[in-house]
């Protein structure tokens, strides 16, 4: 059987499925529908320095081949996090992540300072598609200043496996993923979500109470293994690759693109059980074609 065994900077997991932010609960909320502890990482929902309430409803709609989200961060604060979800979270069996998020350079660097401390969380993964409250609301990942301003001020507080998820609401990526290398990031996680909308053609009102959302799921995979692909070869720091991952076959097309690991999204509303099944299918492919090693795959793309 081969060796899915897989490491992102100071990281090492047992297999390179990961599921991401905001589409898994704490991982706790899962431990009825599958084994956690198979996993190789769970990224919790976004954390941010003080307690969001986000959106208004409605917040979600489902779209063709995926669906919009505006949730808009909610969750109860760093604090909270470290005195109630942590006791909870690192010891679910697999490598437990934190997805941190920010209005404010401040507000990130505290945020990662406070989760530093905690001894079972051995990697953050920075959100950069957040608004920059001092920079008129502009996206800190959508500019290499900005990406590279944010990533260099968290790395002086934050001494583990710092992973930094662009934004693919840019001119270039791997402006942005160079920025964030150059800037001490441990690998880059890619995509966010694209930014999309819906209308209700007989109200003639939007679906969501923002207006616009963030697209992910089917739909939005041609555009993440592209944007895996091309930052791959722009940087030399591991890339992890996320959007409209459904099945192993979806996960070993990232992995050829490049990608060292991937994350699991959407399709976790759809099957709470994918993410084993992801793991079984990568093992089930290396041993197919005579592979010792899921490290073998990466990059590995013939064109």
């Amino acid at each position: 059987m081969a060796d899915l065994k897989t490491t992102i900077g100071g990281l090492v997991m047992s297999n390179p499925v990961m599921t991401a932010s905001g589409t898994f609960g704490y991982g706790v909320e899962y431990a009825d529908f599958m084994d956690i502890s198979r996993l190789g990482a769970v990224i919790v929902k976004g954390t941010t320095n003080k307690a969001r309430e986000g959106n208004p409803y409605p917040r979600m709609a489902e779209t063709p081949s995926g669906m919009l989200n505006a949730v808009g961060l909610q969750n109860k604060g760093v604090d909270y996090f470290v005195e109630h979800i942590y006791p909870m979270v690192h010891t679910l069996g697999c490598q437990t992540i934190v997805n941190v998020s920010g209005s404010s350079i401040d507000d990130y660097m505290e945020t990662a300072s406070a989760l530093n401390r905690l001894e079972g969380i051995p990697a953050i993964e920075l959100n950069i598609s957040c608004p920059n409250v001092k920079e008129g609301g502009m996206a800190f990942g959508v500019k290499a200043e900005s990406v590279f301003a944010v990533v260099s001020a968290v790395r002086k507080v934050y001494l583990k496996t710092l992973i930094v998820k662009l934004s693919p609401n840019v001119t270039d990526i791997t402006e942005m993923a160079r920025a964030a290398e150059s800037a001490g990031a441990d690998a880059v996680s890619l995509i966010n979500t694209l930014l999309g909308m819906a209308i209700d053609a007989e109200s003639r009102k939007p679906l969501l109470s923002t207006v616009t959302g963030g697209l992910s799921g089917p739909a939005v995979k041609p555009v993440a293994l592209r944007m895996v692909w091309q930052t791959y070869k722009a940087v030399r720091i591991p890339v992890i690759g996320i959007g409209g991952i459904c099945s192993a076959s979806d996960a070993i097309e990232f992995m050829l693109a490049g990608a060292s690991a991937i994350e699991i999204g959407t399709a976790n509303f759809i099957d709470p059980s994918v993410s084993v099944k992801v793991i079984d299918g990568i093992s089930a492919y290396l041993d197919r074609h005579g592979y010792s090693s899921v490290k073998q795959i990466i990059g590995a793309l013939e064109c």
